[in-house]
Formats: C-alpha cells, sequence, structure tokens
C-alpha cells in the first residue's frame, strides 16, 4: 500500500526522470521529449514492479520490457541508468551521437538491457505478444519452476493506430496470454496534432472485443498506476492498461502541445519548468535519495536470480534448458530423398527433422501450413506445443517471430506465400538489423505457382530481399541442395529466407555443404567453357537442359547454381572469377536486376506474370531450353 511519504519519494523520481529526459534531448538538439516526461511516473511505479537484474542481463526468466515507442528511447536509457544497467551518465549526455550506446532509437545486442529494436510504431505491441507467447511456450516445455515472468510493453496512440497492433492482440486476446501488459500511454498526440484529426475509435471497446482485460487510470496517479500494475498481474487474461497522460508532462508552456513530441523544449523552457518544479537549474541531476530508490530494481532482481538459480540445482529439466541454449545441430538426422519433388514438400520434411533433434525449432504459418508444408507432425499446438497458427496475420507473426528468436531459448520459422512476404517486410528488416537467427519459409517461388495469376506470382521480391543487409536468401534447385542449405543457414546466425517451388522438380546429383557455404558452385562443367550459365532454383534444371543442347551444337556450356546470392557476394574475387568463364548468362524467373553484377545478359522477368498452367507460362515467358539457346547464340 502506498503511504504518503512514498507518494513524495515517487514525484521526485518521476520529476527527476522527466528532467533527465529533456536534458537527454536538448544536449543531443534532437529527439523526443514529450512521450518520455508524460510517461515518467508510470515507469516509476513500473520500477517497484518489474523483475530484472542488471548484473545478469539475459537471464531467461526476467520480466521483458518493451518501448514499442522507440522515441520514447530518452526514458528507456535513463531507466537503464538508475536500474544499474551498464549505461552511464557519460552515455544519457551522448544520446544519439555515433557510436554511443544510447541511439536515437534502442537497438537489440547494442545496449544491455534492450530486449528487441522495434523500430516503426506497432511493431512492439506484436513484439511483446510474441514474448508472451514464447514464456508459455517455454513454461510448457520447462515447467513453471523455470519460467514464471511477466510481459511488459508501453505503447501510444501511434503504435495502436497501426494494422499490426490489431492482429497481434486479436491473437493474444485469442490465447488469453495473462502474462502479457500492455501500458497504453494515451495522451492523444500524434505529430500532426491531437488524434481526433484521423481517429475516434473506442479502444476500450476494441480490447473488450479482442477478449482482454482493460483498466483505465490516470497516467499520473501513482496510487492508480499501482493498482492497475496490481490487477494486471492476477488477471487471466492480457491486460491493457489506459493510462491518461498529458505529453511533456512538467513542461510549463509546452504541456499537452504537439510541439512537444518531437524536438528539444530549448533550454529556456527546461530551465523554467525545473524552477517551477523545485529543481535547481542544473543539467542531468539525479539526487542521492532517487538513485538509490531506483537502485531497488537491481538489488531484489539480484536476490530473485539467485534464488531461481539455486532453485534449477535439483530441477529435472535443467538439461533441457541447456540443450535449447545450446542447439546441436549435428543431431538432426535429414531425410534422404530418392525422386522428384517440389522443394517446398521436401522442406517439409526437412523441417520435421529438425524439430525431432530440436526442442527449441517452433513455427508456424499464416494460415498456409498445408501449402507450406510446415506443420511439425506429432508436436501439439500452441500453447502445449510447437506448432503456431497465426491466422492470416502476416503482419504480426513476423514480429511475433521476432520476440521468439530474441527470447534466448527458440529458433523460430515463419511461412507464407512468397509474394505474401511483402507484408512482413519491416519485420524481416528489423529481424537482419539486429541479425536474430530465425527462417523464414517462402513458398510458391515464381511464376510456376501457375493459374492464380500475377497477384501471387512473386517477380521483385527475390532482388529486394537479396538487397537487405545481414539477410541470406536461399533458393534450392531441387530436394538435395535444400538439406544443404540448411546445414549452412542454421550455423550462420542471421535470419534467413527460404524461397520455394509449389511446382515439382527434377532430383538432381548431391551436393555438399562445403560448396553451399560460399552460395555458388559449379554444378555441371565442360571443357574450356564459352558460356557460363548461372541460375537458382526451379531454373537450374532448365539451364541444365539448355547447357545439353548448346554443348550438342559445339558451343561448350558451364552450369552455376546459385542457391544463396547474398553468400557469393561475400566470397573473395579468386573463388569468385573461378566459377565464371566466357560469356555469362542469369536465368531466373524474377526481375533479376542484381545478376547484372555478376553476368553479361540476363534472362529474366520484364514484368509482372499471368494466369495460365506454370509450364505454359515458363515458355510463354521465354524460359524454354529454344528461347534460352537461341539467345546465347544470338549473343555470343
Amino acid at each position: 500500500m502506498l503511504d504518503n511519504n512514498k507518494i513524495q519519494d515517487y514525484k521526485l523520481m518521476g520529476d527527476t526522470l522527466r528532467f533527465l529526459c529533456a536534458d537527454m534531448v536538448q544536449e543531443a538538439n534532437s529527439g523526443h521529449p514529450g512521450a518520455p516526461m508524460g510517461l515518467a511516473d508510470i515507469a516509476v511505479v513500473l520500477s517497484e514492479h518489474i523483475k530484472l537484474n542488471p548484473k545478469q542481463p539475459e537471464w531467461i526468466n526476467r520480466d521483458r520490457l518493451v518501448f514499442s515507442g522507440g522515441h520514447a528511447s530518452a526514458l528507456l536509457y535513463s531507466l537503464l541508468h538508475l536500474w544499474g544497467f551498464d549505461v552511464s551518465l557519460d552515455d544519457l549526455k551522448n544520446f544519439r551521437k555515433l557510436n554511443s550506446k544510447t541511439p536515437g532509437h534502442p537497438e537489440y545486442k547494442h545496449t544491455k538491457g534492450v530486449d528487441i529494436t522495434t523500430g516503426p510504431l506497432g511493431q512492439g505491441v506484436a513484439n511483446a505478444v510474441g514474448f508472451a507467447m514464447a514464456s508459455k511456450m517455454a513454461q510448457n516445455i520447462l515447467g513453471s519452476e523455470i519460467i514464471s515472468h511477466n510481459v511488459y510493453c508501453l505503447c501510444g496512440d501511434g503504435d495502436l493506430q497501426e494494422g499490426i497492433s490489431y492482429e497481434a492482440c486479436s491473437l493474444a486476446g485469442h490465447h488469453c496470454l495473462d502474462n502479457l501488459i500492455l501500458i497504453y500511454d494515451s495522451n492523444h498526440i500524434t505529430i500532426e496534432g491531437d488524434t481526433s484529426i484521423a481517429w475516434s475509435e473506442d479502444i476500450k471497446m476494441r480490447f473488450c472485443a479482442q477478449a482482454w482485460n482493460v483498466i483505465e487510470i490516470d497516467g499520473h496517479n501513482f496510487y492508480e498506476i499501482d493498482n492497475a500494475l496490481i490487477k494486471a498481474k492476477s488477471s487471466n487474461k492480457p491486460t491493457l492498461i489506459i493510462a491518461n497522460t498529458t505529453i511533456a508532462k512538467g513542461s510549463v508552456n509546452l504541456s499537452g502541445s504537439h510541439k512537444a513530441h518531437g524536438a528539444p523544449l530549448g533550454d529556456d523552457e527546461i530551465r523554467e519548468s525545473k524552477i517551477a518544479l523545485g529543481f535547481e537549474d542544473k543539467k542531468f541531476d539525479i539526487k542521492d535519495s532517487v538513485a538509490i530508490r531506483f537502485a531497488n530494481v537491481s538489488e531484489i532482481g539480484l536476490v530473485e536470480h539467485k534464488r531461481w538459480e539455486e532453485s534449477l540445482k535439483n530441477n529435472p529439466k535443467k538439461s533441457m534448458l541447456d540443450s535449447m541454449f545450446n542447439p546441436d545441430f549435428s543431431s538432426i538426422i535429414y531425410p534422404k530423398f530418392t525422386k522428384d519433388m517440389a522443394t517446398r514438400v521436401s522442406n517439409g520434411e526437412i523441417l520435421n527433422a529438425i524439430s525431432k533433434a530440436l526442442p527449441g525449432f517452433v513455427g508456424g504459418s499464416a494460415d498456409l501450413a498445408p501449402s507450406n508444408n510446415t506443420e511439425l507432425k506429432n508436436s501439439g499446438d500452441f500453447p502445449n506445443g510447437v506448432n503456431l497458427h497465426y491466422g492470416i496475420r502476416e503482419h504480426a507473426m513476423g514480429a511475433i517471430s521476432n520476440a521468439l528468436a530474441n527470447y534466448g531459448i527458440f529458433i523460430p520459422f515463419s511461412a507464407t506465400f512468397f509474394v505474401f512476404s511483402d507484408y512482413l517486410l519491416p519485420s524481416v528488416r528489423i529481424a537482419s538489423l539486429m541479425k536474430s537467427r530465425e527462417f523464414y519459409i517462402w513458398t510458391h517461388d515464381s511464376i510456376g505457382v501457375g493459374e492464380d495469376g500475377a497477384t501471387h506470382q512473386p517477380i521483385e521480391q527475390i532482388s529486394h530481399y537479396r538487397s537487405m543487409p545481414n539477410f541470406y536468401l536461399f533458393r534450392p534447385a531441387d530436394a538435395n541442395e535444400n538439406i544443404a542449405c540448411w546445414q549452412v543457414a542454421l550455423n550462420l546466425n542471421s535470419p534467413c529466407g527460404f524461397v520455394l517451388s509449389r511446382q515439382n522438380l527434377p532430383l538432381l546429383d548431391e551436393v555438399s555443404t562445403e560448396s553451399l557455404k560460399y552460395g555458388a558452385y559449379i554444378k555441371q562443367d565442360s571443357k574450356e567453357p564459352k558460356v557460363t550459365l548461372l541460375a537458382s532454383g526451379s531454373e537450374v534444371h532448365i539451364a541444365l537442359r539448355s547447357a545439353e543442347s548448346l554443348n550438342n551444337e559445339g558451343i561448350s556450356t558451364r552450369v552455376v547454381s546459385v542457391p544463396c546470392y547474398d553468400l557469393l557476394l561475400e566470397q573473395d574475387l579468386t573463388y569468385i572469377n573461378s566459377l565464371f568463364s566466357g560469356y555469362v548468362v542469369a536465368i531466373e524467373a524474377s526481375r533479376g536486376l542484381e545478376w547484372y553484377k555478376f553476368a553479361h545478359k540476363v534472362i529474366g522477368m520484364n514484368g509482372f506474370g499471368a494466369s495460365a498452367n506454370g509450364e505454359v507460362l515458363f515458355d510463354y515467358f521465354g524460359f524454354s531450353v529454344e528461347n534460352i539457346t537461341n539467345i546465347i547464340k544470338q549473343s555470343i
């Protein structure tokens, strides 16, 4: 129960946070003071509830804290400093400076205590849902003695306007994620002004309709904040706390104004505001009494962590936890393939082989598991198993998968048709920025989709993903190459996409993992080649047939399979040059402009697809052996 002395302490702590954030933004002459100042009182009370150990920030049973609005980063960094994480006062003074620990928006692996990179608004809400799902799965596998924590997420008006939050919160309500507490900073302000210019829905009714517990409070009333958090932690549903706040609370002239959202308050305004609240005109001022109160987070967290470690010693599930922390990829027994099949089909068998060996391998599809071949057989459904059913929610699926990857013990995959990967693009970009180990299964990879037509036939997507830093796109030529791709991908410690065919592909010769790690290798050679054909995926067997035709006509031709263009880019020139001889032609049923880095000529798509049988379309758009050989003969 809060008494008056504690309330006074809270007020001083809240005002200290406000001015610490305002000083950071002012020092950087850039940033967002409004949201941090408005959320300061909530952050103070949250400090009394959250379970963390700043000395061991990756403790698996810690509470997770997600700032969905990354523009409130000044508040997060201030808290990390006061809680005892490796963020110094000098780091706060270097806010938004080059190579500082305190970049403009929080970045995972860059700053200790940041659980995930949220980036675009709404991502963090879905990330929080993902953390809550990860916790439930972990609890099912390991028991509540090992996993028993909550997930807190701070979000704002912008986060709840983004469509991704609708998708994620719908899923959270459906699964009754009672370990999830979403704190909504409802200040009714966006960059353009009051939210009423574009938004008028009843948020409470929306979340009630999505099966959430909803509590509405004054976000500056310490009693109400504390009671709301207590009720939320005992709820049997996910909880939304609607905290009605004032943006830039504590600012004398800019409190409640949209002008405080994304620009420094100004030295004069900060000075006047500090004096009005009884503070000295001093920058980055933290009184000892305030520092001691915030340090309780570290002390309590250390005790909780030690208790947890003691209980773990005699827990029979400890070995399972250790194996999830350190997956043994060598224990995977891959299938043996003996017949032609679509790479989506061979991939389904590979996924199941991985799942049998690795208890932390989890994933699912956006309502396309039968088409994506992603069901993990005899493995149960979430929360009592590792199969995830996302429904038709690709946006949320991507962000949830990011959280699963960052949770610490899971290797997640998500799946949809390749053309719909555009819906996941913001999440894939964030995963690449974080270098999270997760996998995307993207089937129906080209015009080979057939009768569904241009709306379902990916043309430009593969080029976009190949251009993304830290991301590896694999497009295997057959079932055997698919295995080798997975063997390489699992060891990359970065996000990977698998682009897989709907149609059957011929089973080609086996390929070694050693060849695959370079991204490209000579699939079929010829003496003193005058032509080198490059291809990926379903076009490799077309390249092989074309090479046979050219060789028969006396044009010596080599075929190079390029299952991972991104890995090829990382090789030295000696290896790259060893692959190519003579006139180089790339063949791919996509836009394929990136091939001009290596090729003299690209035989690809110049427009979108069409509705017809896949084999008909390959001929129609110029991927017949006859057309390819004619083009090459004319070119040389």
